[in-house]
């Protein structure tokens, strides 16, 4: 197709929208509240599944360690722990540490348990390459020498992971519904502004207007509805997501859990939506135009 043809196309689409203004009006809010519920949707579960991911990967193996190792032993199980395969990382907690934490959650009057009164043990906490290795982690820091015990959630773990896994997939499920319905209703709205116009549609093809010179108006018409449709959730969803990341992140301060980062997030899902919005009014407009061409 030539450039000036294209651009005739381009502009008669235009003035098309602005012709049938009712008709595009319901067009394009019918594209804003199907995307707007689409994108609101899928934020939601895209975070649900990075809190999900984060509390997985907050799972480790504790290995505490025999009060009686000497520093010789204790570099030995480090050595030997590393050896296990899926370990990622081993990072090492003193008793004066791990107190320290129990001071911080329960109070002050832990600190009567310092120095020889401590009870506590020295411990290597070992992340795996992926949470599902824990459990075969932990049975095998269990055999190894100077291992007093090793902690890893056990039955709970294991409930956290099938939870995550579900969430996962049930997510995706509802995502996949999601643009199946927005396909579908956007598609119908885009076939009654066309069916509107059946009789514009049958002229110009009597007089002799090729397939591919009907179409493209129309099929840029889509594309106009979409693209206008797409603006306004996205608006809508980078201005409510800014807030309540602001609101969210003061709530999990010193946490490990956060929600995505609005940069890139805001501008990934933007681009999801524009392009779902411009691709469904274009591919609506060609199968509802179909009938049309058969004169």
């Amino acid at each position: 197709m030539k450039v000036r043809t294209f651009k005739r196309h381009a502009v008669e689409s235009l003035k098309s929208l602005k012709r049938n203004g009712w008709m595009s009006i319901a067009a394009v809010s019918a594209v804003t509240v199907t995307l707007l519920l689409v994108g609101s949707f899928i934020s939601i579960l895209l975070n649900v599944n990075k809190l999900a991911t984060d509390v997985e990967n907050d799972v480790s193996v504790r290995v505490y360690i025999d009060l009686a190792a000497t520093k010789e032993q204790k570099d030995t199980l480090k050595t030997d722990l590393k050896k296990l395969s899926n370990v990622d990382k081993i990072e090492y907690s003193s008793r004066e540490q791990e107190l320290d934490k129990v001071v911080g959650s329960y109070g002050s009057e832990f600190n009567l348990f310092g120095g020889d009164d401590n009870p506590l043990f020295d411990v290597y906490v070992v992340s795996t390459e992926s949470p599902r290795d824990t459990e075969k982690v932990a049975k095998a820091a269990e055999k190894l020498d100077n291992v007093a015990k090793v902690n890893y959630g056990g039955a709970q773990a294991k409930k956290l992971f099938n939870f995550v896994s579900a969430v996962r997939n049930i997510g995706g499920i509802i995502i996949i519904a999601l643009l199946l319905v927005a396909m579908f209703l956007i598609s119908n709205t885009i076939r009654i502004t066309i069916l509107s116009r059946r009789t514009e549609i049958e002229i110009m093809k009597l007089v002799g207007a090729t397939n591919g010179f009907i179409r493209w108006p129309f099929f840029l018409e889509g594309a106009w509805i979409g693209f206008f449709g797409a603006i306004i959730p996205i608006a809508i969803l980078s201005f409510v997501y800014v807030a309540a990341y602001d609101f969210v992140t003061r709530v999990l301060q010193g946490t490990y859990f956060a929600l995505l980062a609005p940069q890139p997030f805001l501008y990934q899902i933007g681009g999801l939506l524009l392009a779902l919005g411009v691709f469904i009014g274009a591919f609506g407009s060609l199968l509802s135009m179909r009938r049309f061409l058969k004169v």
